[in-house]
Parts: C-alpha cells; sequence; structure tokens
C-alpha cells in the first residue's frame, strides 16, 4: 500500500527493491495498491491469467487539488478497491504491508517518518505570525495535514495487532514514544554498491569537476537532497565562512528556495565557493565531483545520501540526529557531530579532511567497505522476515 512507487524517494525505493526481490520468489504473488508507478515492471490487474515475476497493480485514481484532499481520498479509496476485491474477486490477502500510514488495517507497518517529531521540528516554520499573509493557505493546508496524520498515527500504532518496524535506531526510539511499544523491529536502509563503488565515482571524477568547473585543487563538499535548512546547509555556511584560507567548495543539489540562503552566502562572501544544482537520475555525477560529503542534518529518520556517499568512498560528516548515522563508527568510517548546529565542530573536521588527504582516503576507504554490508538484499530479506511474523501474528489471533 503506497500512494507512488519510484526509484527517487527513500521510502519508495525501499519498497520497490523489496517487491522486485519477493516476486522472484517461489509461491508468492505481490499485489499493489497506488495511484502512481514508476521504475517498477508491473502488470495492471485484469482479473485472469496474471504472468508470474512481476507485481500486480490496481490503480486507485488520484485526485486533483490539494494533498490533504488526495491523501484522505487515497485513504479510502485504497481501502474501498481491497474490500471489493476481496468481496466479489476473492482477492484474500495473507498480509497487507503498508511503509507508514495508508490504510488502517495494515498487518505490517515499516515507519519512515515519524510525524510526531517532525512536526515539532517544524513547528516553528509554521507560525502564521512570523510569515506573509500569501503563504498563508499553504501554510495552514501543512498544518491541517500534519495533524491528520499525527491524530492517524495515534490511532493506529499503537494497535497490538499490527507488526510495527522502523528504518533506524532512532525512528524505532521515536516510535516507542508515539506507539507507547516496546516491540519495534529495526531494518535499516540500504545502497546499490554496485551503481555506488569507488571505482565507478573515480571513473567519473575528471568529467564530472570539468562539468561543475572545479578545479584540481579544489576540496568539494556535497550536500544532496531536499529541505536544505533541515540537512544542516545554514551551519555548513556558517563553517565555511570561518575557513576561508582554504580551497573549498560547496556543491549543494536538490529542489529548494534559494533565497534565505543567498542572503547569507552574501554576507560571509561566498559566492564563488558556493554551486547550485538541479537534481538528477543521474546521482553519480554529483558524488564524482566531490572530496567529501557533507549533511548535519537536524533530523532525519534515514538519509539515504550520506549511505550512497560513502559506498562511493566519501568520507561523510552527518549529525546523530540523521538515523542513517548508526552505520558509522564515528572517526573510523565517518564522522557523527552529536550536535548538528557546532559550526566550530564541522569547521575543525573539515579542515582535517581538506589537509590530509591520507585521511579522506582511509575514511573513505573504510566508509565503502562499512556500505557493502548494506545491501538491497539485506534489506528484502529482514523485511520478508518481519512480514512473516506479521503473518504469525494475524494467524494467532
Amino acid at each position: 500500500m503506497s500512494p507512488f512507487l519510484d526509484r527517487s524517494h527513500g521510502a519508495e525505493r525501499c519498497v520497490v527493491e523489496q517487491i522486485e526481490d519477493y516476486c522472484r520468489r517461489p509461491g508468492v504473488e505481490v499485489h499493489v495498491y497506488a495511484q502512481a508507478i514508476r521504475d517498477l515492471e508491473v502488470v495492471r490487474y485484469a482479473g485472469v491469467n496474471q504472468p508470474g515475476g512481476r507485481p500486480i497493480w490496481h490503480r486507485i485514481p488520484a485526485l486533483a487539488g490539494p494533498h490533504l484532499f488526495n491523501y484522505l481520498w487515497w485513504f479510502f479509496a485504497n481501502f474501498g478497491a481491497r474490500w471489493f476485491d476481496r468481496t466479489f474477486r476473492s482477492l484474500n490477502y495473507d498480509v497487507v504491508f503498508s511503509p507508514g500510514i495508508n490504510c488502517w488495517d495494515a498487518d505490517a507497518i515499516v515507519t519512515h517518518v515519524v510525524f510526531h517529531e517532525f512536526f515539532r521540528h517544524v513547528r516553528q516554520s509554521l507560525r502564521l505570525g512570523s510569515a506573509p499573509l500569501r503563504s498563508w493557505p499553504a501554510t495552514i493546508h501543512r498544518i491541517i495535514y500534519y495533524r491528520v496524520i499525527m491524530l492517524l498515527e495515534n490511532c493506529i500504532y499503537p494497535s497490538p495487532r499490527i507488526c510495527l518496524a522502523a528504518v533506524s535506531n532512532l525512528t524505532a526510539r521515536e516510535l516507542s514514544q508515539t506507539a507507547k511499544r516496546t516491540d519495534i523491529t529495526v531494518i535499516p536502509n540500504a545502497v546499490d554498491s554496485t551503481k555506488f563503488n569507488p571505482e565507478a565515482r573515480l571513473g567519473r571524477r575528471r568529467e564530472s569537476r570539468a562539468a561543475f568547473r572545479f578545479a584540481d585543487s579544489d576540496f568539494v563538499l556535497l550536500l544532496l537532497g531536499n529541505g536544505w535548512k533541515n540537512k544542516g546547509l545554514t551551519m555548513v555556511l556558517e563553517a565555511l565562512g570561518t575557513l576561508g584560507q582554504l580551497p573549498l567548495r560547496l556543491l549543494v543539489v536538490g529542489r529548494d528556495d534559494q533565497a534565505p540562503f543567498q542572503v547569507q552566502i552574501g554576507r560571509l562572501q561566498l559566492e564563488r565557493r558556493v554551486t547550485f544544482a538541479e537534481p538528477s537520475h543521474d546521482v553519480l555525477q554529483f558524488y564524482a565531483a566531490a572530496d567529501a560529503y557533507a549533511s548535519p542534518s537536524l533530523h532525519d529518520s534515514f538519509a539515504m545520501p550520506p549511505l550512497e556517499a560513502m559506498a562511493c568512498g566519501l568520507p561523510v560528516v552527518t549529525s546523530a540526529r540523521n538515523g542513517g548515522s548508526q552505520v558509522i563508527t564515528d572517526g573510523v568510517d565517518g564522522f557523527v557531530l552529536n550536535d548538528p548546529e557546532d559550526a566550530a565542530r564541522f569547521a575543525e573536521l573539515i579542515r582535517r579532511l581538506c589537509e590530509r588527504p591520507d585521511l579522506c582516503r582511509e575514511v573513505g576507504a573504510r566508509a565503502a567497505t562499512t556500505a557493502k554490508s548494506y545491501t538491497w538484499e539485506r534489506n528484502a530479506s529482514e523485511t520478508w522476515a518481519f512480514l512473516l511474523s506479521a503473518l504469525r501474528r494475524k494467524d494467532a489471533q
């Protein structure tokens, strides 16, 4: 159960990888209820003669208009579609699996974001008193949407009937506080090391750096993703402002409003040192252009880019508030800031990496070794075991 599936978003990417794995298993039939699917070969539900090896898609129409309305429509429409299929088509599923809050009758849920915690972090930015009047409709819409999700979290997660999992230890702790449960499985995200690896990165290094006009002597930091404030860009810029004597460049990739950061960039006189780039399906080009990955997140359940950067052999600096930091041994295969707003500590780490190429190589090599153990096969197998436990719980009720 997922509104959409593709390989461009973290939670959806996980589900795509899991579905492809399960469809290769004998005796397994996967039905997907979704409004849109990309990057996954599917068969549209026809009622008869379904070929094996591919998931069967039951398309739920999407509504035009505000996201809140479409979400509520999706929530009830997918339940109605499954009721119809169960009642009139005899489609009785062994397990109903949902990444997050998509229905109230799921048997197994893997949580990628706990909205109670997410709302706590963004609440300050949603204050109407500090927002221009023209932004009020969008802000009110976001507040209502988050409130609806939190209400559903309160109603659904505490049910002992549902098996719960989380993508990181951090998210499991947050989920435990919301659900008042301690029986939460942790299933970390993964990375495709056949695509993201040191050899592939180095093979494209010269070409990628030339495309962004980086000199051989530049030490390039990469920050990738949307929600730049949450990714720690404000603090990264402040730290760069104190390292003017070093040949540092910052490559920021994503879709966000540059205006607030351009003000900060101007104040710190970093105009020639910061490059903004649009996202691309060819993500490897960004890692290939970089010397280190820097994203001291204010909050992330399990950010994917740091793990991809590690797989590429880049030293990574992130924060303890990124659930994905659990895969890093601080100072060995990466660096973890306890305080994501400690610009002095961040600046010192960047200085060390910039001035010591040997440290970059050593940490990057160990990072690539660590990342190799977080495969999609492992993620799918751990999720499969979780689904089987949900089936056992369901049969025992």
